[in-house]
């Protein structure tokens, strides 16, 4: 292959044959479970990176079912979004994610810079309960409950949910792993069509692993939870900030 020919070709890895296609990504009937609650101050100073700011000592610990999603097919990921400032807009910091399957982690990474780990989450309805689960190999390290559907939510609240940006530190290091790129993007749900939205009573446990340490962000106590139904599109991010060149 000529040299002119890899730059024409050259998308994702490996050349020939890429684990995903070029984007936007679009998502059916993707599920959302969200359990927000409240954790320790110094927790999250120790995790959220500047310039991001930390408004108050809260975490959403979220179980995604994607069953119809362009080029990435049908999969399912857990973890933790941080809500955060920068520059007076408040959005979520995707602190870890951790999924099942192979084209979402290596795109997520790639392209955006999703913090994605291999593991085994699932979201699943259990007779009167809303169930979502995440083992790291045999190993169980969060499980939430909600009553299903015991209360709508208005359609705005969930939509402003949805709508509001979310940040990742995006990291590719060079062959002699030094960090090459270290970028602060942004990104947004967009096309957003709510099929609908719930609340109700819920309860969330996190268990202590050493590569998958969700429960470093400790549950002090469950504010809320959210069960959520919509069609979105992933869009592709924006550089806000520049490791590199500060």
């Amino acid at each position: 292959m000529k040299i002119d020919d890899v730059k024409k070709t050259a998308f994702a890895m490996p050349l020939t044959s890429p684990s995903y296609p070029p984007g936007p990504y679009r998502f059916i009937n993707r599920e959302f479970f969200i359990i927000t609650y409240r954790t320790d101050p110094e927790a999250l100073r120790h995790v959220v990176p500047e310039p991001l700011e930390i408004n108050d000592p809260i975490v959403k610990f979220e179980f995604i079912r994607m069953p119809d999603s362009t080029g990435f097919g049908d999969y399912t990921e857990a973890g933790q979004v941080i809500p955060v400032s920068f520059n007076g807009m408040s959005g979520g910091y995707v602190h870890a994610m951790y999924l099942d399957d192979d084209a979402p982690i290596a795109g997520g990474r790639e392209i955006w810079g999703f913090p994605k780990k291999l593991a085994v989450p699932a979201l699943c309805v259990e007779k009167d309960v809303l169930v979502g689960s995440l083992d790291y190999g045999s190993v169980r390290i969060a499980t939430g409950t909600m009553g299903y559907k015991h209360r709508a939510v208005a359609s705005a609240h969930a939509l402003t949910a949805l709508e509001a940006p979310s940040f990742l530190l995006k990291i590719i290091p060079h062959v002699d792993c030094a960090p090459r790129i270290c970028e602060l993007v942004q990104y947004r749900l967009e096309d957003i069509v709510l099929k609908g939205a719930w609340s109700g009573p819920a309860a969330l446990e996190l268990g202590a692993h050493a590569l998958a340490p969700v429960a470093t962000l400790p549950v002090r106590d469950v504010i809320s939870a959210t069960h959520i139904l919509a069609d979105i599109t992933l869009g592709l991010g924006t550089v806000i900030h520049d490791y590199m060149k500060h």
